[in-house]
């Protein structure tokens, strides 16, 4: 559709788009402007798609914007400025639908009398989320600890509770939207305290119990630490994970148009701060080996004449096959790391790029061949995490995506967790595609394991969420809600039962059979070190 010379389209209007979908067939999905700019002869948008992925966000010709749908940005009321003028500026529709939400938030929690005090955000939303969690349907409370210490699994029984599923989906929809677990306000007259397994599921199951109030279920492993653009609480320690409080236009577009890597070529999804001068070529290179970035064909061409790298830097921790592990200090490769972050700040949009690599480990793996290891991913970890943390960022390069390496990136990052002795969760917020690898890594390492188990004396087979979160070095969160993702837990005379429908199994051993890519514990090679002693560091 052609533009009218009557009407200028600004950044923040909307209006639908043309594009296609994966089935090659045209739709027109609601999209903002966020940049306006000039080519000889033409104007080029930049648009995101509402309700769309960022990494699907492109530049567009006039001809496939329907301006007859044309939205124009509200403004906001004139509030004053910093130096006491005036000033106004545009707004989209989520941006208005934010600050209602906001006001709201603060009226809700206003001191009644005395003198009043402003209340941080991240507090306003962790006083107000817990009454949210409520409209749970009721099932009956457990009975006595030692009854509820062990499940039961049942291997062939069909069991379906729609209902149950639905309403645990929608909580766990607010819990991902909500704030972390750590601003879950404490309930008067009640100590919390660390427990074991046991009382992990009674926690979780006395949400559907009518004797009790509701409590805020734990987030499990599709919870994440900030909502939409609304920053959490600011970690202590040094994180590679975004709390979305910085972004801006600059940061919502992408800057690089194509990167070079070894033998393949890859569109950026993101941002990433590479510098401004290499932002307007067509094409970045980058060495496969060392990961430094180059202007120009002939640059790369010279600097590989130069660069001895066959390998990332570092110690090779596991090898099987052509597939191998090394372990690079952030410390000891700063500069290798720091390229790493910048490669991966194109794909993952929850990272935040922290040239202080220090605090760190990265785990690269790569293929092998006649030239040398080749990147496939990584994913890195914190030398010191007081919350558990075995994974900070992971990452899948696209032209090794959908080939079983992200599983087998998790498998290795709870394999060296089995060997320090702990159990692991990965840092929050995860991605979409991350949220999808490690909630079905989660479920086929459960059922593994529940499959595996064999009764006694004729006995029903049983096992409790320690011995689980043991074997598998899972945190007891991550494999709660997993079985209940599942709707595996299931109350049956007394005592809470996993079922195992036909369904399950079958489903199961249909990916097991795929997923031809697993860690063999005995090729890795890994020693842990204590961090704690600053002289390793």
């Amino acid at each position: 559709m052609s533009e009218p010379s009557t009407v200028e389209i600004v950044e923040g209007c909307r209006l639908p788009v043309l594009r296609r979908n994966q089935e090659n067939e045209d739709e027109w999905p609601l999209a903002e402007i966020l940049s306006v700019k000039d080519v000889p002869g033409k104007k080029l948008y930049y648009v995101h798609y509402i309700d769309f992925n960022k990494r699907l966000d492109e530049w567009v010709t006039p001809d496939r914007l329907d301006m007859k749908k044309l939205q124009f940005p509200k403004k906001e009321a004139k509030t004053p400025t910093k130096n006491g003028l005036s000033g106004s500026r545009p707004s989209s529709p989520e941006r208005e639908v934010r600050k209602s939400l906001e006001l709201n938030l603060q009226s809700t929690t206003a001191p009644s009398r005395g003198k009043t005090l402003p209340t941080p955000k991240r507090k306003v939303e962790s006083v107000t989320l817990a009454p949210q969690v409520s409209p749970v349907t009721p099932v009956p409370s457990l009975p006595s600890s030692t009854e509820a210490s062990q499940a039961s699994i049942y291997p062939a029984t069909t069991f379906t509770n729609k209902t149950n599923r639905e309403e645990h989906e929608s909580l766990t929809s607010l819990t991902t939207n909500g704030t972390a677990r750590r601003l879950m306000p404490s309930q008067p007259g009640r100590k919390r305290k660390n427990c074991g397994g046991t009382d992990e599921m009674i926690k979780v199951f006395q949400l559907n119990s009518p004797r009790c109030p509701p409590v805020p279920l734990q987030p499990g492993e599709d919870s994440q630490d900030s909502s939409d653009g609304i920053p959490s609480a600011p970690r202590m320690t040094g994180s590679l994970v975004s709390d979305r409080s910085h972004d801006d236009i600059v940061t919502r577009m992408k800057n690089i148009e194509c990167i070079e890597l070894g033998r393949h070529r890859l569109k950026p999804w993101y941002f990433s701060p590479y510098p401004q001068e290499l932002t307007s070529l067509p094409i970045l290179y980058l060495c496969e080996f060392c990961l430094k970035y180059l202007k120009s064909l002939k640059c790369l061409q010279r600097h590989l004449t130069k660069c001895n790298l066959r390998h990332p830097p570092g110690n090779e921790i596991y090898r099987k096959g052509t597939i191998s592990f090394f372990e690079i200090d952030g410390r000891k490769n700063k500069i290798y790391s720091q390229n790493l972050c910048l490669l991966a700040k194109c794909f993952l949009d929850h990272k935040t790029l922290y040239y202080d690599t220090d605090p760190f480990l990265f785990y690269v793996m790569t293929e092998y061949d006649s030239k040398g290891f080749h990147i496939v991913g990584y994913f890195s970890k914190e030398k010191e995490s007081t919350e558990d943390y075995n994974v900070a960022c992971i990452l899948t390069l696209p032209p090794y995506q959908r080939r079983g390496y992200g599983k087998l990136l998790i498998e290795f990052s709870y394999e060296l967790s089995k060997v320090e002795g702990k159990t692991g969760t990965p840092e929050k917020p995860l991605s979409d595609l991350g949220l999808l690898s490690y909630r079905s890594y989660w479920s086929q390492t459960i059922l593994e394991i529940l499959m595996d188990l064999k009764s006694e004396n004729g006995e029903r087979p049983q096992i409790t969420i320690n011995d689980i979160s043991e074997i598998t070095s899972v945190k007891k969160e991550d494999v709660i809600s997993t079985l209940q993702y599942l709707n595996l837990i299931n109350y049956y005379k007394g005592q809470y039962i996993l079922t195992l429908s036909e369904d399950i199994v079958e489903g199961h051993e249909r990916a097991m059979q795929k997923r031809h890519l697993r860690i063999d514990p005995k090729c890795l090679h890994f020693t842990p070190k204590d961090w704690s002693k600053r002289g390793k560091w």
